[in-house]
């Protein structure tokens, strides 16, 4: 089978110490040390339907009764004129006094403890897109099953607790460069131009942990990441922006790399869902999409699947598990492309003139002399 899409993502973390949800949450929210990490709450503020955005997870305060209690929606409590103190939210609330001093004070939401209820982590996708099935006869004619334009399932995390309240999904530009993607060497490229980006990233973080400065580590991850990589398949400038911005945050591997093609257009979001939950309440939502080689890819699927009766009422799966194959060779053959609106294809090839491969070349050859010189 031939394959229009990415080799497997292999998921590589790169989280350091800004990512110590698991071995001290209190770390990751800003709290002192893990003894603060032994009990944590929740709560949707927003009323959402989940706890993953920021404020709506806290590190409980230990209290001099040996109970413990949550900071979210805290009040004071009321003294009766027998100094006898209540919550005013609900008499059903303990009024307790934090070790830390200072008067009783309750709160409507429980703290629960991470040894016995631990935090439950989804892991990434693993969707390795359509893989080959047969090879390629001597007239270099595919024989096993092919499919046209497909993808692979990938999610990328917005702001929340996992990701140390980083967008991973955030726009950065079109880093990865178009192209008709109808050959192994450009599948190639986009493999390279992803892996590039993630490998500067971690030699930028080795050498800021080794005493390097922000500029040093800089130069250190744009040396790694130009080598072996096309100057005309990637926005070298962007790619370095993106890898800094993205280098202390708590995003991995498929957060940027899906982050990347997003931002270049070839990326159909399916929805979200739930990626990390505690006590069943969603601490971290995950955006779940099908990425495709091209933006023309994307762009023939997303108007062609409503054309197809195999897609009727399951256009896409679920954001969790989403369905990215390509078209049979029939299914291809069947599309009206009389319907399917290539302008915003059109448009891209027209702004890709040769002054900006040649613009570039030379942001190449700048990156690799500030790698070299630093």
């Amino acid at each position: 089978m031939i394959d229009y899409a990415n080799s497997r993502y292999r998921h590589l973390n790169l989280r350091g110490a800004v990512l110590a949800l698991v071995l001290g949450f209190g770390v990751a929210l800003g709290f002192p040390g893990a003894a603060y990490a032994q009990q944590i709450c929740a709560a949707d503020l927003n009323n959402n339907g989940d706890a993953a955005d920021e404020g709506e997870q806290a590190s409980c305060l230990s209290t001099t009764s040996g109970a413990w209690l949550c900071p979210i929606q805290e009040v004071a409590c009321v003294a009766d004129t027998g100094g006898q103190y209540s919550c005013p939210i609900g008499p059903q609330y303990a009024c307790l006094v934090k070790t830390t001093g200072g008067p009783p004070s309750c709160s409507p939401n429980q703290c629960a403890d991470l040894a016995s209820n631990p935090i439950v982590e989804e892991p990434p996708m693993d969707d390795p897109g359509t893989e080959p099935n047969g090879g390629v006869d001597a007239d270099g004619n595919c024989m096993g099953t092919i499919e046209i334009f497909s993808g692979r399932g990938v999610r990328c995390r917005p702001a929340g607790l996992s990701t140390t309240f980083s967008n991973c999904c955030k726009d950065k530009g079109k880093i990865v460069k178009d192209g008709m993607g109808s050959s192994i060497g450009s599948i190639g490229t986009k493999i390279a131009v992803a892996k590039g980006v993630f490998t500067g990233m971690k030699a930028a973080y080795v050498a800021f942990k080794a005493g390097a400065t922000a500029s040093q580590a800089a130069s250190a991850g744009a040396h790694a990441l130009i080598v072996g990589i096309d100057p005309t398949s990637i926005a070298v400038s962007l790619a370095i922006n993106f890898m800094m911005e993205f280098l202390f945050s708590g995003c991995d591997q498929q957060d940027m790399e899906t982050a990347m093609l997003r931002s270049s257009g070839m990326c159909h979001e399916i929805g979200s869902y739930c990626t990390s939950s505690f006590l069943g309440i969603c601490l971290q939502k995950a955006r779940g999409h099908c990425c495709f080689n091209t933006k023309l890819g994307r762009i023939i699927q997303e108007q062609g699947r409503p054309q197809l009766k195999a897609f009727n009422g399951n256009l896409w799966g679920t954001a969790k598990n989403p369905m990215c194959r390509g078209f049979t060779p029939e299914e291809f053959q069947a599309l009206d492309f009389s319907k399917i609106d290539l302008s915003e294809y059109y448009s891209d090839i027209e702004a890709r003139a040769q002054s900006n491969i040649q613009i570039d070349m030379g942001e190449r050859v700048n990156a690799y002399l500030k790698a070299v010189n630093p």
